[in-house]
């Protein structure tokens, strides 16, 4: 069987269906978080009694200050056991990354004779000299035969040109 390939205004219209069924779950999920929070606080914090006189509003208030004193240093406790695991993570991260060791950098392109490159792997104690045309193979050169003697060539007739300069010494 071939698969057939959906056609762009069916593509935009399968994502646009996706999109609104994404924006009404995301409304719900709102909606669930807020009746949650009401469900909590109506769980554990009753609403307050404010009737009475000022004696009672008084204790209600102290009452009040020590269950947020309380709820302070739980949350102080809470934030300090965090930071501690904060700590211990990197640590963690750090000692994983020392034990698999230490990334090698990109290298660059240097540009060394042999000699050079021999020097730094041997150290400066061994100076090895390459000499690369030593071991190559010796090949004679063909002569190729230079055409009867050129017209106006000077240096074959010399012996021509020599008796002509005495004739005109002695002249």
């Amino acid at each position: 069987m071939s698969e057939k390939k959906l056609t762009s205004s069916r593509r935009h219209h399968l994502k646009s269906l996706i999109l609104q069924i994404a924006a009404t779950w995301l409304e719900q999920e709102k909606k669930d978080v807020i009746a949650a929070k009401e469900a909590y606080m109506s769980e554990h914090c009753p609403p307050a009694d404010l009737s009475g006189d000022q004696a009672t509003l008084m204790e209600t208030c102290k009452k009040l200050q020590a269950l947020i004193d309380k709820i302070d240093e739980e949350r102080y406790d809470l934030e300090a056991k965090v930071g501690k695991a904060d700590k211990e993570i990197e640590d963690l991260k750090i000692k994983v990354v020392d034990l698999a060791g230490v990334k090698k950098p990109a290298l660059k392109k240097v540009r060394m004779s042999a000699d050079a490159m021999l020097k730094a792997l041997l150290g400066s104690k061994h100076t090895v000299n390459m000499d690369l045309r030593a071991n190559l193979k010796q090949v004679k050169k063909e002569v190729k035969e230079e055409p009867a003697e050129a017209v106006g060539d000077w240096r074959k007739n010399i012996e021509d040109k020599a008796d002509r300069k005495k004739m005109f010494e002695s002249a």
